[in-house]
């Protein structure tokens, strides 16, 4: 047995933020959840929510640290920096609105210090006319929208996007964003955690204040160049015997492509990324020449790069959703 070519499954960190809800643990069956449960960091070498590996051959050993170990047996050739892991995968529920914020792009990032952030969002579950909030209304200037904030009217600025489950959105650094309530979200970003807040709605934290701003950063980091951003359904791809390959978002750090699973299904891989798979719906096998592992709806898995191959065999009808570099 070769172990580096096993399947990793990580214990999931909670975060409880005051936004939060219970469907993550409802939904999925998740055990030792917070009664809030607003965000599981599914796989994650960040310091905020560093993933451990939950059993197997690698039981409790850091994801980090299997990155600086192995390096691109573990991560794949593509990775931009050598032994360390380059993406974060979430789920989000957002039983309320999140913050108005904005994350910095390769090119804003030194300007304030931050980490690049871009990421995507795949709709898992949501709420009726739930929306997401993205870019800005026509006319919106850098003046309207400072007096926006002065006058506490910000959400008037805000392009808001219906949105339907199996539905995706782009969220490239420098673009304005916030979650709107009543949507189950799974995530996929590049390895950092630079937020900056330019609105919180007028609530106040779990301490009874209003939780910090970062305007100075947020104005900094604004691309105001970015085009409008709409809702992506995903398009198939190709079809094999049991199995649909449909793309969802493309970009330089990541790509995320959804598979419907019928059957048996191989997977190859050629070295140059590791493979992360969400089971979004289903129950599946995941079996590479390193043992076999049974994950069910919710469960997140991470292939490394060095593995050959993988076979996916649905115990039920399946859909995956698989990124890569």
């Amino acid at each position: 047995m070769n172990a580096l070519r096993t399947t990793l499954v990580f214990t999931p960190v909670y975060k409880d933020y005051l936004w939060g809800g219970h469907r993550i643990p409802e939904t999925y069956g998740r055990v030792g959840a917070p009664s809030v449960c607003a965000e599981s960091w599914e796989i994650s070498a960040h310091a905020g929510g560093m993933s451990v590996v939950a059993d197997g051959f690698f039981a409790g050993r850091r994801l980090d640290d299997l990155a600086a170990t192995f390096g691109a047996a573990l991560t794949g050739t593509l990775t931009p920096v050598p032994g360390r892991f380059p993406l974060l995968f979430k789920l989000i529920d957002a039983h309320d609105r999140l913050s108005v914020q904005v994350h910095p792009n390769s090119a804003s990032a030194a300007s304030t210090r931050g980490e690049p952030k871009t990421e995507m969002w795949y709709v898992l579950g949501h709420a009726p006319g739930a929306t997401l909030f993205a870019g800005f209304t026509k006319g919106v200037t850098p003046d309207s929208l400072r007096a926006a904030l002065a006058n506490q009217a910000v959400e008037p600025q805000l392009a808001r996007l219906p949105v339907e489950t199996g539905q995706a959105l782009f969220i490239p650094g420098g673009l304005v964003h916030a979650i709107g309530e009543g949507c189950l979200i799974y995530e996929v970003q590049q390895n950092s955690n630079t937020t900056y807040r330019l609105f919180d709605w007028g609530r106040a934290g779990s301490d009874g204040k209003p939780r910090p701003l970062h305007i100075g950063e947020a104005f900094k980091t604004i691309d105001w160049s970015l085009p409008s951003p709409h809702m992506v359904t995903p398009s198939e791809s190709g079809r094999d015997s049991g199995a649909r390959w449909s793309a969802v978002v493309s970009c330089p750090f990541f790509t995320l492509r959804k598979l419907d699973l019928a059957a048996p299904h191989k997977v190859a891989m050629d070295g140059t990324t590791f493979h992360a798979l969400f089971v979004s719906a289903g129950r599946v096998n995941v079996a590479t020449d390193g043992g076999s592992v049974a994950l069910n709806a919710g469960s997140s898995a991470l292939i490394p790069a060095s593995a050959d191959e993988y076979t996916l065999t649905p115990e039920t009808p399946a859909t995956l959703l698989i990124t890569t570099q």
